[in-house]
């Protein structure tokens, strides 16, 4: 058991049955439970309140972004007497695993050099559709030490205070760009190898996916802006398979025709180099062929994003956020 005390907070809009699930899904371990909502008009908060759980309602005058919303649910945590020691955030999209708070708090209270405790999120479809299969993929990474997580999240509450919260202008990625602060800080960012949280990405469309893809691409570029020793492998592999060899084929196929040939040729070699990695990580041939071919055509919206932010910066505009549901 633990004796610390434990808040949460859970971000959203629009969710649906997604957020009463979530909200009921926290209601025995955490001593305190904060909605934050960014504009829902199907019911969420009612939905909440019926929950019991205290709401903070976004004004419109900024824009929404995760890392605002997380933020303005943490201040709400700690403006009363005796605040939590450790909260937990989560978004509205997931439900929580029955004892992961109690787990979580634990590993804090024994390591108090771990600043960030995580665990293994998993997807509630994974066989809706080949997007969904490819979350469920990408989230089930090795425990231990690591370099970043996801938003779902246990922070010890005075580093969270002592580092300003998450950075409310980066509109993805924010995770790791607080992630990235926390280790520089000289905390560790830890993985449990236990199920955490259960998400539903609902993704069941090419067009949700490409979005979602292009908000990694904004992603990258601002939070690799704001730390360049972060997302250096992504940022790199994003600009040489979505623009530069794209430009070199380009000009193979109007002038030097062995050149659209050498591109096509080191395209295919990094497509084969990705299958045989994802089938090394358990994939059957099927499902690595698709999830290559999803991950090749990634770099291209991923440089739409990485470019949409490159000109949000140079002409100051808002780093508004960029949805895929």
């Amino acid at each position: 058991m633990t004796t610390s005390t434990i808040g949460a907070v859970v971000i959203g809009r629009n969710e649906g049955q997604r957020l009463i699930n979530c909200l009921a899904s926290m209601q025995r371990e955490a001593m305190r439970l904060i909605y934050v909502d960014s504009g829902s008009t199907d019911g969420s908060l009612n939905a909440a309140r019926a929950a019991g759980a205290e709401i903070v309602i976004l004004d419109t005058s900024e824009p929404f972004t995760a890392a605002r919303a997380r933020n303005a649910g943490f201040d709400a945590l700690v403006s009363v007497a005796n605040p939590p020691d450790y909260v937990q955030f989560v978004d509205g999209d997931c439900t929580l695993e029955p004892g992961w708070l109690t787990h979580a708090a634990r590993a804090l209270d024994e390591s108090p050099d771990i600043g960030i405790i995580t665990g293994w999120r998993s997807e509630i479809h994974p066989k809706a559709s080949i997007y969904n299969e490819l979350c469920e993929f990408e989230w089930h990474r090795p425990a231990g030490d690591i370099d970043a997580c996801g938003g779902d999240m246990m922070v010890r509450r005075p580093l969270f205070q002592a580092l300003g919260g998450f950075n409310s202008h980066v509109i993805a990625a924010e995770d790791d760009e607080f992630c990235v602060r926390v280790r520089k800080h000289g905390a560790r960012v830890h993985r449990l190898p236990i199920p955490m949280t259960h998400h539903d990405a609902n993704m069941t469309r090419f067009s949700q996916w490409w979005q979602r893809a292009t908000r990694s691409g904004h992603g990258f570029a601002q939070v690799g802006d704001l730390h360049p020793d972060h997302f250096v492998k992504e940022r790199r592999r994003v600009w040489l398979y979505g623009a530069v060899l794209p430009l070199f084929g380009l000009i193979g196929a109007v002038v030097f025709p062995w050149l659209l040939v050498a591109v096509l040729l080191v395209y295919l070699a990094s497509f084969i180099r990705t299958v045989e990695g994802l089938r090394k990580d358990g994939l059957h041939l099927k499902s690595a062929l698709h999830h290559g071919v999803l991950l090749f055509l990634s770099k291209f919206p991923n440089l739409i994003g990485a470019a949409r932010y490159w000109k949000r910066k140079r002409r100051g505009w808002d780093m508004e956020i960029i949805e895929y549901k």
